[in-house]
């Protein structure tokens, strides 16, 4: 059974990248996305430079193919979780609460693991009751309580592949993306033998929404799930 987080997750391989996914969001705000806040976390981004430098601000900026910051937003802020722990957590705290969505970026998922706990963000989602959580690849799957071993590149000091586990699954992403020719099926199968948990394989133009524990699968695209 999936774990209850207090957050609405939508997690997503390629951003709100199509109708349905996009209805899903409005759904979890419960108002339209003109009248909705949001702040960008791009940190994961960082643990892969200098490959994702420029990625990086076009996130941002919103000019890739992951629709994320661009979707019409009231406003958008950024947050950086490498930055928090220098800051009183008083001039943070309050916006994240306040904040009807958190965006986070793809990249490199234990060093975005990492910076969650490290900054005390991930502290804060239990409590986050009213914020939709918009995750982008790396900021879905830090949400399983493992990644699978192919998905470890920035090591924690503690080794292995575990992540927040605010989920009972873990996630697959860009699933038979040209520009990922290591994310075939036959790929997310042999990730899926040595996880300990289920786990979805999901393209770019799926998402999996989890709303009080309930979890469901929002797609224009193609998926698979591997039970355990």
């Amino acid at each position: 059974m999936d774990k209850e987080s207090a957050m609405k997750l939508l997690l997503t391989s390629g951003g709100v990248s199509n109708p349905s996914i996009r209805d899903a969001l409005v759904e979890m705000l419960g108002k339209p996305i003109a009248e909705s806040t949001a702040l960008c976390i791009p940190t994961a981004m960082y643990g892969m430079l200098p490959d994702t430098a420029v990625m990086t601000w076009r996130q941002i900026a919103g000019q890739t193919p992951t629709p994320l910051t661009e979707l019409g937003w009231k406003s958008v802020g950024m947050l950086e979780l490498t930055a928090l722990p220098s800051i009183d957590k008083q001039n943070w705290i309050p916006l994240v609460r306040e904040t009807d969505a958190l965006l986070v970026c793809g990249g490199d998922v234990l060093y975005l693991h990492h910076w969650m706990r490290e900054c005390g963000l991930a502290d804060l989602f239990a409590s986050l009751s009213k914020t939709v959580y918009v995750g982008l690849s790396a900021g879905s799957m830090v949400m399983a309580p493992h990644v699978g071993e192919r998905f470890v590149g920035w090591k924690p000091r503690a080794g292995g592949d575990c992540a927040l586990g605010r989920v009972g699954f873990s996630i697959f992403p860009h699933l038979d993306n040209v520009m990922c020719p290591e994310n075939t099926m036959a790929d997310a199968v042999t990730w899926a033998e040595h996880l300990p948990v289920p786990g979805y394989a999901i393209d770019d133009e799926t998402a999996i929404k989890v709303v009080d524990g309930v979890v469901d699968v929002v797609s224009e695209g193609h998926w698979k799930l591997f039970e355990r």
